[in-house]
This record gives structure tokens, sequence and C-alpha cells, in this order.
């Protein structure tokens, strides 16, 4: 059961007014104070650098993330005008597969991060499936075995580092997730712990019992004793130092980045999905108190621990989204800004039959094939850079329908409406086009910033900001309605030419 926070405010202070939620992602940390009616009143974003030590292979620097989040987290509270006296609480968001070692003793990364994009693990993967482990792994965790989780990446550090597995025995090396990295970093190494939906993402947990699970540690050959206590979302974590923010904050929410854009976007009834368009995309879909296996390529997770309640999600994961807009600026240089990619994929009707497979780190759900690669498809001597981003675009919304698809089959529920977020969600080209492509409404909210803002009301309401749940559906307000047209011909023969591309670039 969640214990209450202490409270630092003497009586004469007035009551805290606003939520931070930092939420670190993929190439930027952000963070965002929030007000009780869930929009926010001040923010700071932060790019931070990616690091390709080799084809597929993606790194960071921890303490780059570190000191982005820090300073963003100043910045926030400086731009709402607000200091941590006013503060509620502080809840956490993060990219969720990223995988950390560091020293238990200094608090520092024995070596870089390795991304949840990273591919480098896909030759351990391949030889746990070849030991006969992957239904082992599908059964306790609901996950497929595949180098996107962070348990592989644990096993290469250890691997590969020399005298770092016999000091993780001796509990000198911690893991984390990137919430984990950040909880010990601000509680000055007072706690080492996660929550349930980051530990579902690391293959070492078990989503029904909810404990890390002993066999599946074996397996992959991590010690125990490096690992975080995992606790519900919405918990008392611990609490800042006061050097740090200039004064004590209690830390009470705690979700990986789409588990908490789900929170965030009140899919609280079973059957109600969202998808967030960032660097990935990701879809959830709410399936209840009980987790429901996939036989059709997706993923089970665990949605979010609260109120000594877990629900469970199916997911579907697409590896390359937004991040194929940054490669038309920054690998083509077909666009200056990402802003531009809409008005340049608006100035043709259509992609004349061009198919762009961003398949740079292999293809996610529900494909999980490493070895596919991006490929542009159908180019005549009329294709044009206009073409490209538009098909650039769309590879977008038919990813999703080969997701959607999958999580209606499995779930045996036709969706009655996608909500949506993520920065390409500001995209109105793209989300018609999603529409239309799915043949089911698409629900804009006003605040897009979903997944800092379900870290915020996972952390207000442990410690009574906001009442319950019913607050968080109130404060969901429509920004725009897309509804499909009534016959798309992107979604029967567009569709199709999109299913013969993604063949082409399997493998």
């Amino acid at each position: 059961q969640t214990t209450k926070p202490p409270n630092h405010h003497s009586p004469d202070t007035p009551p805290p007014i606003h939520v931070l939620a930092l939420d670190q992602g993929t190439t930027t940390s952000r963070a965002i104070v929030f007000g009780h009616n869930g929009r926010p009143t001040g923010q700071a974003q932060q790019e931070f650098p990616q690091i390709y030590p080799s084809p597929g292979h993606v790194e960071h620097d921890p303490e780059q993330i570190w000191q982005s989040q820090l300073q963003t987290a100043k910045d926030a509270l400086a731009s709402a005008g607000a200091q941590a006296k006013d503060l509620a609480a502080i809840g956490i968001t993060n990219q969720r597969e990223t995988a950390i070692l560091w020293e238990r003793d200094t608090g520092k990364p024995v070596a870089n991060a390795i991304v949840w994009q990273s591919r480098i693990t896909a030759p351990i993967c391949e030889q746990l499936k070849q030991d006969g482990h992957e239904q082992t792994f599908r059964e306790k965790t609901g996950l497929v075995v595949d180098a996107y989780f962070s348990g592989t990446k644990i096993r290469r550090l250890l691997d590969t580092i020399p005298g770092l597995r016999s000091r993780a025995e001796q509990g000198e090396v911690l893991f984390g997730t990137v919430d984990s990295f950040l909880i010990w970093r601000l509680t000055g190494g007072k706690v080492h712990a996660t929550d349930y939906s980051n530990a579902s993402r690391t293959l070492l947990f078990n989503i029904h019992t909810l404990d890390w699970d002993d066999e599946l540690l074996k397996i992959m050959g991590v010690p125990r004793a490096m690992l975080p206590e995992a606790l519900p979302s919405s918990h008392q974590f611990g609490e800042t130092e006061d050097s740090l923010l200039g004064g004590r904050v209690a830390i009470t929410g705690v979700a990986g980045d789409q588990q908490a854009a789900t929170f965030g976007q009140a899919c609280f009834a079973p059957g109600e999905a969202k998808n967030t368009y960032g660097t990935g995309c990701f879809m959830l879909m709410n399936t209840g108190d009980k987790p429901v296996a996939s036989r059709n390529g997706l993923l089970t997770t665990i949605g979010w621990g609260l109120n000594g309640k877990v629900t469970y999600c199916l997911e579907g994961a697409i590896f390359i989204a937004g991040a194929v807009v940054q490669w038309l600026r920054d690998g083509l240089g077909l666009i200056a800004s990402s802003g531009e990619v809409e008005q340049l994929a608006a100035e043709v009707e259509s992609t004349d039959g061009v198919y762009f497979i961003p398949a740079f780190v292999g293809l996610g759900a529900p494909y999980w094939d490493p070895h596919a690669r991006g490929m542009i498809a159908g180019l005549t001597r009329g294709s044009t850079k206009a073409h490209l981003a538009r098909a650039a675009l769309e590879s977008m919304a038919y990813q999703t329908r080969d997701v959607l698809d999958a999580m209606q089959q499995d779930s045996g529920i036709n969706l009655a409406a996608l909500k949506v977020d993520g920065g390409a969600s500001a995209n109105n080209l793209l989300m018609q086009f999603q529409a239309d492509v799915l043949n089911v409404p698409v629900h804009r909210p006003v605040v897009q910033e979903t997944t800092a803002l379900g870290a915020a009301y996972l952390a207000g309401l442990a410690v009574d900001f906001w009442n319950d749940q019913r607050d968080v559906t109130t404060n969901w307000v429509l920004d725009r309605e897309f509804s499909p047209a009534k016959d798309s011909p992107a979604r029967t023969a567009g569709y199709a030419g999109w299913q013969r591309a993604v063949e082409r670039s399997r493998g």
C-alpha cells in the first residue's frame, strides 16, 4: 500500500500548486511543470548527443542524460516561476529499455548506456532462441526475445568488460533503466528502485508474480544483486537531495514513457488505446487487470501499478517513426527543420506509388525482423523530394495499421477511436491519412505532451494532489477529431502496396 510522503510544508506556507514531470526521452530531456488542470505552466527541453559506434548500434553517455535532465528541471521551474516548495511531487518517465550500469559507491557509469534501438545484442538473442528459451521468456515476461529489451544489454556489458561480472555479483555494480539511474542520482544514492512498467521491459521480470524471476536471471546470467526494487508506478520512491532543486521534493510517480502516455491519455477502460508518434511509434491498448497473450507479434506488458492493482496492456512497438523525418533532415538534407516536412509532403496529392520502409534498425512489431533494412520502393523518373517526404509520413501510418490489425485480432476488440500524441501528432496531413488508413476516428488532445502528463498524474495521485482517475478523465480535452474518409484509396490498394514493399525489405 502506498504510504503518503512526509509533508515539508508548515501550516503557514500555502499548499503546493504544481507537479514536476521529468521526461527523459531518446533524443531529448524534457521537464514540464503542470498545474491542477493538467495544463503546463512551465517547461524546458534539451537535445543530447546520439552515439553510433557501429551500424545498428546506439549508445548514450549517462552523464549527459543526467546533466540535461537536471538542467531542464531547473529551467522548467524557473519558467513556471516556481520553487521546490511549490511542488507537491515529482513524476519520472523515460525511454524504457535503455540499460545503464553504474558503481554503487561512486554513482559513476561503468560504460555508455546501450540504447533501446541498438541491435548490438542480436547474436545473444539468436543464441537464446537456439537454446530453446523463447517460450519461457514469452510466458513469464510477455515479451519476445529481441535485442530491443534491456536484459541482453546487461549481459553484453557483463560479458565484455573485464572483471565486471564478479563486481556485479558482489553488489558493487548496479543496473537500472533510465528511471532508476535518475532516482539514484536525485536521491543522492539512497534509493535503487524502478516501477513495474519499466521492470516489465527487461526480459527479467515476471509480469504475473511482479518480481524478478530467478529462472530468467539464471538463463541470462544476470546477478540479482544488481537489480533495483520494483514498486508500483504511483508510490513513494524517495526524496530529492536539498541541493539539487533548492529543497526536498518527493518522487511519487514513475512509468516508462509509453505507459505514462497511455495513463496521461486517460485510457482507463479495457479496449481504449493510444498511439505515440515519437522517435519510434508505440500503440498501447488497455486490456484490464489480466495479461492477454499475443498470437500476432505484439507484446504483453504492464501498464501501471496503482492503488494495489496492476493494469496490463498489449503493445505494438515500431522502432522508427519520427526519426524518419530527422533522417530526411540530417541524413539527406531534404529539409532544414522537421516542421517543414508537412508542407513539402502537401505539394503532391499522393506518393505516386513510392513507399518508404524505415527499417533502419530492423523491424519491430508485428514482424520482429532484426535483419530488415530501410528501403525506398517504387521510384520513377517523376519522383521528387515531395513524394519522398509524403512516403516518409505515410510509413508511420502504415506501420500503425500493421500493429492495429494485430491488436484487434489478439484482443477481439474493434477500436472505437484512437487517441494520439507525440511530436508528429501535430501534423494534420499525417493524422488525416492515419484515420483514412485505419478507418477509425483519430482523437488528438489539447495537451499533446501526454507522456510527461501521465508521469505527473501518477505522482500527484500518490499525494492526493488529484483525488482519483476521474480527475484525469475530466482534464482530458479534445483538440481535434480526424474522421476517416468513406472510401479511402490508401486503405486497400495503398496498404496492399505497403505490405509488398515491407516483404522486399525483410531479411
